[in-house]
């Protein structure tokens, strides 16, 4: 029997695909009050479109984004001002990272994409002491209390799309066309796992679907 959310979402979809906006990029604030107003070197991984890499450039002595997809660096590098230093890579982040230490590592949506547990260590591994380690991830909805924050959050995202688009049409931001798979893991599982591989990593649901994570290197 169709379930009320199971109407509402193909709906939301629908609506998204006129009123398009990024989820992810309604972070990117929020990650940089988090981090230094002036550090060394950055690593951003799963770089999609490159935003969140072009804002560390703004911050950072050099940046290094990583993508998988080869068609997205590519678009990638074509966005990004050759005055910023900042260098997009084809590199699968499931097969290792790029030698560090790293003063900032950042992952936006693609943390479900990797093996969860050994990515953390890579990152650990990877930081420098005193290192900040920022994660906007995504989780699947399995306990009511996830599918009463998501629901909360549709006539927000509603209004956030509107006053984006200007109640108009718009078309879908680059930050939108990497290819995305659906999370596995729920947040509890996420959390258990985060504090075994990583002690003192705060984590905290956020609305539009989103959760965050937060370490300071020891």
């Amino acid at each position: 029997m169709p379930t009320p959310m199971s109407r509402v979402l193909p709906a939301l979809d629908r609506f998204h695909a006129a009123h398009p906006w990024d989820h992810n990029a309604h972070y990117h604030r929020w990650l940089l009050r988090r981090l230094p107003e002036h550090f060394g070197r950055a690593l951003d991984v799963g770089s999609g479109s490159g935003d969140p890499a072009r804002c560390l450039a703004a911050r950072a002595t050099s940046v290094e984004g990583i993508d998988a997809d080869p068609a997205m660096v590519a678009c990638t590098r074509s966005l990004t001002a050759p005055a910023l230093p900042v260098e997009f890579t084809v590199r699968d982040a499931a097969a290792g990272l790029p030698q560090g230490p790293f003063d900032v590592i950042t992952c936006v949506a693609a943390l479900h994409h990797l093996p969860f547990s050994e990515t953390l260590t890579r990152f650990r591994d990877r930081l420098t002491p005193g290192g900040t380690l920022v994660v906007v991830g995504v989780a699947r909805a399995r306990t009511l209390g996830d599918h009463a924050l998501g629901a909360a959050a549709i006539p927000m995202d509603v209004v956030m799309a509107l006053l984006r688009n200007g109640g108009r049409g718009a078309t879908r931001p680059a930050s939108m066309t990497a290819p995305t798979l659906p999370p596995a893991m729920s947040f509890a599982e996420i959390v258990r796992r985060a504090q075994e591989g990583l002690p003192g990593a705060r984590l905290r649901r956020r609305l539009f679907w989103r959760y965050t994570l937060l370490r300071r290197q020891a």
